[in-house]
């Protein structure tokens, strides 16, 4: 988990900080031919079958000793994993059968998760999974905003925008998961068009915004300036319409970020690579989906087993022992805003000058301090009012304390 997606103002992560991560590559396939997508690798042929899900299934369940963590999300990525949905439907029945006759740890303490461009969501296949699932189930749409903002990078492989395909089950989503959260993504195109993309979502009635950067080095001079003025505006619309009371946005959902690191505290590793496990259709294991072929640019994957072999704890150690220190250039050890500044384990592998994790990318580096000038600008107008109205403490009171955590 990252910082944006915890809530200050709503509720914490299903099992934060405790639960394994799988991640089924159910597929390849995608109607969309997004822009900004790091998936360069998507293809229609790549399919997983029942038969390899089963027995990345048995292997993670019959080995229960290596994975103590006290629940469990089973996650399903494509491509769009909901071309799959049928695969998913069996392979979550199949889980579930398993962990009961186990009498797992796991049972009962697992969670479904997928994100889905929402094209197909209102399908019948769709909403027969959803109907069986729905109290271990979490789904996330990603709507990027407006229909002007969406579809500058989210298209079809003709060129045409998906907004409208998408919009039109966003009703439906909410109906069925009104506590939910949308990701949204930011590039530098679309910088212009980020306060008016959260009021539109606000105003669909989504109340979780998830919002953060590429972490590639996609950005142009001056995206610093106008992502931060787009920041303010926003803060002051949020703030001055009262709508911090019952919605939230992500890059300002930590009062503290931008401070310079605490020796004595954080020195662990921003992502979770290694401590997360991706199988493919293959039968591989990766330590991220990241690390997978078809999201890699230049690099060669990064396999740590399979389901015939199993995990090599060799090949995984070098993941384990990651932490901020040892992967860092001096200058952000020293940032004096380096607090909660993030990072992508498989874009640092992909942007990196030899074929090493221990090399972090830092492309993002101007789009964090401005992030982190706006941040405090939030903050300081949103204590303001609350004095001005006699309502801090009562206020900070009921608010849940958060710090950044990882991915």
């Amino acid at each position: 988990m990252t910082d944006n997606e915890l809530k200050s103002g709503g509720t914490k992560p299903w099992k934060e900080g405790v639960s394994k991560s799988v991640t089924f590559i159910v597929t390849k396939d995608c109607q969309l031919a997004c822009k900004y997508c790091y998936l360069v690798g998507k293809n229609n042929q790549e399919r997983m079958s029942f038969e390899i899900a089963k027995k990345a299934v048995d292997y993670i369940l019959d080995n229960e000793q290596m994975f103590e963590e006290e629940s469990v999300i089973w996650d399903f990525i494509g491509g769009e994993p909901l071309i799959e949905v049928e695969l998913i439907d069996r392979i979550s029945d199949y889980i579930k059968l398993k962990m009961y006759e186990m009498n797992h740890h796991w049972f009962d303490a697992y969670r479904f998760n997928l994100t889905t461009n929402g094209i197909n969501y209102n399908s019948k296949a769709v909403q027969k999974y959803v109907e069986k699932n729905h109290d271990h189930l979490n789904i996330v749409i990603t709507i990027d905003g407006t229909e002007r903002k969406h579809n500058i990078n989210r298209i079809y492989k003709d060129g045409r925008g998906s907004y409208q395909d998408v919009v039109k089950n966003i009703p439906l989503w909410l109906s069925q998961f009104p506590q939910t959260s949308t990701k949204v993504t930011i590039s530098s195109a679309d910088i212009p068009y980020i306060k008016e993309s959260v009021m539109h979502l606000y105003e669909l009635g989504i109340k979780e915004v998830n919002i953060n950067c590429v972490f590639e080095d996609v950005w142009n001079d001056g995206d610093d300036v106008l992502f931060e003025q787009q920041l303010i505006e926003l803060a002051d619309w949020i703030i001055e319409n009262d709508y911090y009371l019952e919605y939230n946005c992500s890059f300002y959902d930590w009062e503290h970020l931008g401070k310079p690191l605490d020796p004595n505290f954080n020195n662990q590793n921003w992502c979770g690579a290694g401590r997360m496990l991706s199988v493919d259709a293959a039968g591989n294991f990766y330590p991220c989906t990241r690390f997978a072929k078809y999201s890699l640019r230049e690099k060669s994957p990064i396999i740590i087993g399979n389901i015939h072999d199993g995990i090599n704890a060799n090949l995984l150690r070098p993941f384990l022992i990651l932490d901020r220190t040892t992967q860092s250039p001096q200058k952000c050890l020293d940032c004096e805003v380096a607090s909660g500044c993030a990072w992508c384990q498989g874009e640092n592998y992909d942007a990196a000058a030899t074929d090493t994790i221990y090399e972090r990318a830092t492309a993002i580096c101007l789009m964090h301090k401005a992030r982190v000038r706006a941040n405090n600008y939030y903050w300081n107008k949103l204590y303001r009012k609350l004095e001005l109205k006699g309502i801090r403490e009562e206020f900070e009171a009921n608010r849940p304390k958060s710090n950044p955590i990882n991915c």
